[in-house]
């Protein structure tokens, strides 16, 4: 009987499966006063022949700022994040990606992390997503759209590993 490799799987030291977004990571603007820190990111079990990772923080329940584009908001894109890297320090979007690594632009606009912001209402879901891709560099920038990246990292996974946290309007 052979051992099978283990599942390529993604946690949060900071935002455990299921959990409510602390303030630490909530936008700072918006009518919210949160710190807008990227959380800590650790991944493991990624597959055989994986070259480099992306990163993504999607909101599907927030209407799309560019229709007719699908619904939900882009919170994060970061990419070409180099295989070696095991996960990312909390707030790795200002002050810690790795060399070489890419984070284009968002629906606030600016590439990098920006937190939870919804309107008053239900809360929303913020799917944090890893992608094994089977090549090293997308060929991207910073300034290439929500669209485009989302479009090449989904072309070039291997495999992807999620967790979903929630946060609504106080």
């Amino acid at each position: 009987m052979s051992a099978s490799a283990a599942p390529f799987k993604l946690t949060s030291p900071t935002l455990p499966d299921g959990s409510t977004v602390p303030m630490v990571h909530v936008f700072n603007g918006m009518g919210y006063h949160g710190q807008n820190r990227s959380p800590a990111l650790a991944w493991s079990g990624a597959p055989a022949g994986t070259k480099s990772f992306a990163v993504t923080c999607h909101d599907p329940d927030a209407p799309s700022p560019d229709a007719p584009r699908p619904g939900g908001w882009w919170h994060w894109l970061a990419f070409d994040i180099p295989a070696g890297t095991a996960g990312l320090p909390e707030n790795a979007s200002a002050f810690g990606m790795p060399p070489g690594s890419i984070q284009s632009v968002t629906d606030f606009g600016p590439p990098g992390y920006g937190g939870p912001a919804p309107p008053p209402g239900k809360p929303h879901r913020y799917v944090f997503t890893v992608y094994a891709l089977k090549i090293d560099k997308l060929g991207l920038g910073a300034s290439d759209s929500m669209t485009k990246v989302d479009a090449a990292i989904r072309n070039n996974a291997l495999a992807s590993a999620s967790f979903t946290v929630k946060f609504g309007h106080p």
